[in-house]
């Protein structure tokens, strides 16, 4: 069920502005068809960030988990677990001193080895995002081997915050994961939600 929902290139994470929790409302991801995706939520309370994805709107189908490997930190690393399988299939560690001006998270495999990274566009518009204005939107571009495999682009929209996932550029070489792709875009909703 998990990777039939995963062959899409393109997805919209949205999460309504109103319905926020304390750090993180939910989130639903649909394909490039409209089609509802995931249901990701925040499991239970507590320093640890634990987010969970559903194939269905009343959490009873869990398919994939993102569980900080610490307390919550600015270099603050997840764990991404198929739940289907009980599979590792990466994790994902935010660089807490880079991040300051401009966000960049390392995309690690199985085995924590960095395999690639993901970065905010442009170090000038991220610092005009973080002291000025959250008018600009966000655009984060994903790498493994040096290429392009996603690009992550934040819609301007006052009422809900918008993602589009872009996998278009590794449809072919497959370098990463989608669970792990999809995984860092969730999470970066997470984030964002909690620092607006």
């Amino acid at each position: 069920m998990l990777n039939e929902r995963l062959k899409d290139s393109t997805y919209l994470i949205r999460r309504d502005v109103w319905k926020l929790k304390l750090f993180v409302g939910e989130c639903r991801v649909y394909d490039s068809a409209g089609r509802f995706c995931f249901l990701a939520d925040q499991k239970g309370w507590g320093a640890k960030r634990d987010l969970r994805l559903y194939t269905d709107e009343d959490k009873q189908d869990e398919v994939m988990a993102i569980t900080s490997k610490q307390l919550l930190g600015f270099s603050a690393a997840y764990d991404v677990t198929d739940t289907t399988t009980g599979e590792k299939v990466g994790a994902l560690r935010r660089r807490g001193l880079k991040s300051m001006v401009r966000d960049e998270w390392a995309i690690m495999n199985a085995e924590d080895v960095e395999i690639g990274t993901i970065k905010e566009d442009n170090a000038v518009l991220a610092l005009l995002r973080r002291f000025l204005t959250n008018l600009i939107p966000q655009k984060y571009e994903a790498e493994v081997d040096g290429s392009t495999v996603c690009t992550l682009r934040q819609n301007l929209n006052p009422f809900a915050l918008k993602l589009t996932v872009d996998f278009s550029p590794d449809e072919y070489t497959k370098a990463l994961d989608r669970r792990l792709g999809l995984a860092a875009a969730v999470l970066l909703c997470a984030v964002e939600g909690r620092e607006r």
